[in-house]
C-alpha cells in the first residue's frame, strides 16, 4: 500500500445530495481527513475496454458546509484497479444498470483495487429478500408474484405489509387490512399482475415506536442504534419520508439479531450495512448505500465514519 490512499467513490450526483444527511459524503469527510486522495465517479463514467476496467476520475475535495459541499477537479482517465479501495455507494433502483456497474467493478477489483462492498454481495444480497436467510430473525414472510398467495396471507394474519424487492427509502410500501378494498389493486400494482415477485409480511405494530437502523462495520454493530419515527400521518420509518432520528441503546434483541446477521455479511466481504428492525424482528439487510451515519454521530456522538475508515485502512494494509 502506498503512503497516500488513493480512495474512488460511485454514487449518485455529488450535487444533488443532502450534505446533512449524507452517509457517503461522512466517509468522504473522514477519509480526507486522513490525508486520503479521493477521485469521484459516476456510473456513466465507468468502462471496461479490452478487459480492463476504466474510469472518468474527478477528484473531489469535500466540507463539511450545507452550502459548498464540494469541490471537482478535471476529468482525468483512470485505470480502476490502480486505486487503492473503491466504495461502491450507488443509491437503488437496483436495476440492470446497477448490475452492469458491479461487473465493472469486480473487474477493477481483480485488477488491484478492494471493493467495498464486495461486488458478487451488492449482486447477491437483496436488501428485502436476503432476511430469508435468517427466517429466526422475521415477522412471518411471503415473497411471491402470485396474487392469490398475497390475499390468503392477508387472511391468514388480517394486517399486512407489502412492497416491492427493488427500491428504497420507503417507496411503494403499503400497510393493508383485511376488508381493504384496495387490497385487490395493490397487489396487482406491486406484483405488476403477476409478473413480477414482491413483498408481503406481517404487520409489526411496534413500528410506531420506530424502525431501527443498526449499521454494521464489519459484521459489527455498536451500542447505539438510530430509530426513525413515523410521522403521525404516515406509516413509515423512513427519514426521506418523514420520520424522526431518534438514538438509542441496542436492545439484548437487538444485539442477538446483529450477531446472527454480522459475521454472515462479514463473510461475504460486507464491510458496511445497515440492518433494519421492527420490534423484536428483523425487515432489511441493507448493503448498497445504507443511511445514518450522520444522524447517529449528530445526536449520539457515534462516529462509525472513523471507524469505517479504521477497518478500511487495516484491511489495505494485509493486502
Amino acid at each position: 500500500m502506498a503512503d497516500t490512499i488513493r480512495l474512488g467513490v460511485v454514487m449518485d450526483p455529488i450535487a444533488t445530495i443532502n450534505p446533512a444527511k449524507d452517509s457517503s459524503l461522512a466517509m468522504l469527510l473522514e477519509a480526507q481527513a486522513r490525508g486520503m486522495e479521493l477521485h469521484y465517479f459516476e456510473q456513466n463514467d465507468l468502462r471496461i475496454h479490452n478487459g480492463e476496467a476504466l474510469g472518468s476520475s474527478r477528484r473531489v475535495w469535500v466540507a463539511d458546509s450545507p452550502q459548498r459541499w464540494f469541490e471537482l477537479g478535471p476529468p482525468t482517465e483512470l485505470r480502476l484497479g490502480s486505486l487503492d479501495v473503491i466504495l461502491m455507494r450507488k443509491d437503488p433502483p437496483f436495476d440492470t444498470e446497477y448490475i452492469y456497474t458491479t461487473y465493472i467493478l469486480e473487474r477493477a477489483g481483480q485488477q488491484g483495487a478492494m471493493v467495498v462492498n464486495r461486488p458478487a454481495s451488492l449482486r447477491d444480497i437483496n436488501e428485502k429478500a436476503f432476511t430469508a436467510w435468517f427466517p429466526q430473525c422475521c415477522p412471518d414472510t411471503l415473497i411471491t408474484r402470485s396474487m392469490a398467495d398475497m390475499r390468503a396471507f392477508l387472511a391468514g394474519h388480517g394486517h399486512v405489509v407489502v412492497k416491492p424487492l427493488h427500491s428504497m427509502g420507503g417507496r411503494s410500501i403499503f400497510v393493508v387490512r383485511q376488508g381493504d378494498h384496495n387490497a385487490n389493486v395493490i397487489f396487482e400494482t406491486l406484483t405488476e399482475y403477476g409478473t413480477r415477485h414482491a413483498l408481503t409480511q406481517r404487520y409489526i405494530p411496534e413500528i410506531r415506536q420506530g424502525d431501527k437502523r443498526i449499521l454494521l462495520v464489519d459484521g459489527a454493530a455498536p451500542d447505539h442504534v438510530l430509530a426513525r419515527v413515523p410521522a403521525a400521518d404516515d406509516h413509515r420509518g423512513n427519514l426521506v419520508m418523514g420520520a424522526a432520528p431518534e438514538v438509542r441503546l441496542l436492545t439484548t434483541r437487538d444485539r442477538w439479531i446483529a450477531d446472527q446477521v454480522g459475521p454472515v455479511l462479514r463473510e461475504r466481504g460486507v464491510l458496511f450495512a445497515g440492518i433494519d428492525v421492527i420490534g423484536d424482528y428483523l425487515t432489511e439487510v441493507n448493503v448498497t448505500s445504507p443511511t445514518g451515519i450522520r444522524e447517529l454521530q449528530k445526536y449520539g456522538g457515534v462516529d462509525l465514519a472513523a471507524r469505517f475508515l479504521d477497518v478500511v485502512t487495516a484491511r489495505l494494509r494485509t493486502r
